[in-house]
């Protein structure tokens, strides 16, 4: 199994995450490393070249799933599970607030 997003900072793609069997990987697009006005998604996220790896969903991405009563409305009403952090971001994470968003390729 795995599943991939677009992660957007601001209008502009900036890297694609994916979910595997074997864990996490995000790598940022040769576009966007190569854009003048590239910023790093956060400190965890430095731009380069190499992909970043993780047995677990990063915490970044992790921290952009909503919490409390939004997270409960969104679980009841899209049939979400709640363990699933991936198919939440997927899902819920499209418009985020701020500048980062991850859209379901």
């Amino acid at each position: 199994m795995s599943r991939k997003g677009n992660v957007w900072m601001y209008d502009m793609l900036a890297g694609e995450l994916l979910e595997t069997d074997a864990g996490y990987s995000f790598m940022y697009t040769a576009e966007y490393l190569q854009n003048k006005n590239a910023k790093p998604l956060s400190f965890s996220f430095p731009l380069q070249i190499e992909k970043f790896t993780s047995n677990v969903l990063f915490p970044f991405f992790d921290g952009l799933i909503p919490e409390g009563w939004l997270l409960a409305i969104a679980e009841k009403n899209w049939k979400l599970n709640e363990k699933d952090r991936m198919g939440i971001l997927l899902v819920c994470c499209q418009d985020c607030i701020g500048a980062v968003s991850v859209k379901k390729e």
